[in-house]
């Protein structure tokens, strides 16, 4: 059976670990919601981290109380405050490198890891035992 080379286990690696910390940014930015309230507080739209109206809310007689031209003026404000607040944290979450390691200095990790298994001695194999004089004749 032929073993996998080291530069192709390291590539695995690699594609893994950024599978990983791509789905776990996608979860980050898909928990985005803004929620923040009208001028006069009788609107409060949810806006995601694109910029997009999941839902609105209106508080009780909101329509009695507001003529149609200041409804769609509180709505509006409503909604480009929330989706300036949620644009905020959308940047906020893609610049955080505090948590992450660079991915050069992972990977440099296996490989030394790597290579210092690949020069270790296996105690036990056939070529092992041969050199030691266990081996069959």
């Amino acid at each position: 059976m032929r073993e996998i080379h080291p530069d192709v286990v390291i590539a695995r690696d690699a594609t893994r670990e950024l599978r990983h910390r791509i789905a776990d940014l996608r979860d980050k930015v898909e928990n985005i919601v803004a929620r923040r309230p009208s001028p006069s507080g009788l609107v409060i739209p949810e806006v995601d981290a694109f910029g997009r109206l999941r839902d609105l809310y209106f508080a009780p007689g909101t329509c009695a109380r507001l003529d149609n031209d200041e409804l769609v003026a509180d709505i509006m404000a409503a909604i480009t405050e929330s989706a300036r607040d949620a644009r905020h944290q959308y940047y906020t979450v893609m610049s955080d490198r505090s948590a992450t390691r660079p991915l050069a200095q992972v990977m440099a990790e296996r490989r030394a890891a790597l290579d210092s298994a690949a020069t270790s001695p296996t105690v036990g194999t056939k070529n092992n035992e041969q050199e030691i004089g266990g081996g069959k004749d």
